[in-house]
């Protein structure tokens, strides 16, 4: 729960500037590349505090060339979406894990607290003004990206006194160019995403450019994604930028769906609490968080005990994993895209609520 207490800023005191130029509505769903006429700022300083929220037209950024989030990269963000539905009514899917996680990543780079519920109350005015964004679709939707940078302008490493909260908005489609196909993930142990005692279960940027060099290695080798391991017994922790489950008969001859656990190194995901919560409401096999490695994934497909494996994430929602490449060593997984059974279900469940055709407390209505 958001504390009220907390010195922040209020949705009340928002300030609204709407454009006199509306861009035209462009119907590509590419991800990314396309943003809202509108975008949502509010400052913070040590001397004055937050400042009123400011909603105004979309436009660049003006950074001071010492800013201390370019050079040190004091900064994070967060990914949400908003879906039209079939009723053309507009929801926000479980926002206020964004929220909290986005609470959790500010503590961690030491930028300012901030009320929870308030930023949400904004983010809804946002996406409310720019409404006719969201797609007349149930293969897109409205992707909503909060980010909170140091705007601290010298160049000691230090807690900022200047910080700038914004979020923009973008249409999105299918992440992967890949579109109804499982995707391949190339590994190699000598480069890790994240480790103990660092950043990992934080959505900070520092995160993912650092991946970039691995990704490209991936595509070099045939694959897509690359499937992030940790230590000397190669645990599997996240592909790509997912979370990653599996779906197996474990070694104890049990069927389970097994996702790492959330030890530090781990991003929780919206969409990955989201999949523990549906499945093990239904009760239907053993759902674990546990340490998975390449070794027992190894073994489990020799002896054909494998069902799926899958990724989880916002931009990407469910997406089959087909093939792995371990020490040269090609793995394919069983996967059925067209027809698949678990990522199939858990899919069509996750966009019924996001899409307004199955009642649920996780939409947040706009």
């Amino acid at each position: 729960m958001a504390d009220n207490s907390i010195p922040s800023f209020k949705a009340a005191d928002l300030v609204i500037q709407l454009t006199s130029t509306p861009k035209a509505k462009s119907d590509t769903a590419a991800f990314g590349v396309i943003f809202t006429d509108h975008m949502l700022t509010i400052e913070w300083s040590a001397d004055g505090g937050w400042q009123a929220p400011l909603i105004k037209p979309f436009e660049n950024l003006s950074l001071h060339p010492a800013c201390s989030s370019l050079h040190y990269a004091i900064q994070l963000y967060e990914g949400l979406k908003a879906y039209r539905g079939d009723d053309d009514r507009l929801r926000i899917f479980r926002p206020m894990l964004n929220m909290d996680r986005m609470s959790k990543s500010a503590k961690r780079a030491c930028l300012p607290a901030f009320n929870q519920s308030e930023l949400l109350e904004c983010i809804r005015r946002l996406v409310e003004i720019d409404q006719d964004w969201v797609p007349h679709s149930d293969a897109a939707s409205l992707y909503i990206r909060p980010t909170y940078i140091s705007t601290e302008p010298s160049l000691g490493l230090k807690t900022p006194t200047r910080a700038l909260l914004y979020v923009i908005l973008c249409r999105a489609g299918h992440y992967f160019n890949n579109t109804g196909e499982a995707l391949s993930l190339w590994t190699d142990p000598k480069y890790t995403r994240a480790w103990k005692g660092g950043t990992g279960d934080c959505k900070m940027g520092g995160n993912y450019g650092s991946t970039l060099s691995g990704q490209y290695e991936a595509v070099d080798h045939g694959c897509e994604q690359v499937l992030w391991l940790y230590g000397e017994d190669h645990q599997i922790t996240e592909a790509g930028t997912m979370n990653i489950f599996l779906h197996w008969i474990n070694e104890y001859g049990e069927e389970e769906l097994a996702t790492p656990p959330l030890d530090g190194i781990i991003l929780p995901g919206v969409t990955r609490h989201s999949v523990l919560e549906l499945t093990r409401k239904w009760g239907e096999f053993k759902v674990s968080e546990r340490h998975l490695t390449m070794s027992q994934l190894c073994s489990a497909l020799k002896q054909q005990r494998v069902k799926e494996l899958f990724g989880s994430g916002t931009a990407c929602m469910i997406c089959p994993i087909g093939h792995v490449v371990y020490q040269g060593e090609d793995l394919y997984i069983p996967c059925q895209v067209k027809n698949s059974q678990l990522t199939a279900r858990i899919a069509k469940e996750l966009t019924d609520i996001q899409y307004g055709r199955q009642p649920s407390d996780w939409t947040f209505l706009v």
